[in-house]
């Protein structure tokens, strides 16, 4: 997943002791919509892909959808 490329950065900027309270606040609101918008964005590719691309990543229809069809702010 993208967002794990940018776990170093977040890290290193959430241990700087200069950031004020507001900045992790705002650091942190910025993480979770980017966590929601590729969760949703990848839901939507998964519920586009064809049977044959779902046995590629070993999933099958059904499984693909539940998936596909829950909410982007659940895990």
């Amino acid at each position: 997943m993208a967002h794990a490329a940018h776990t170093p950065q977040i890290a290193y900027l959430g241990a700087q002791s200069t950031l004020s309270p507001l900045a992790v606040v705002a650091l942190r609101v910025a993480v979770t919509l980017t966590k929601w918008s590729e969760r949703r964005r990848t839901r939507i590719h998964l519920a586009n892909l064809d049977d044959h691309l779902l046995r590629d990543v070993g999933l099958d229809r059904l499984t693909a959808q539940r998936e596909a069809n829950r909410k982007f702010w659940l895990m």
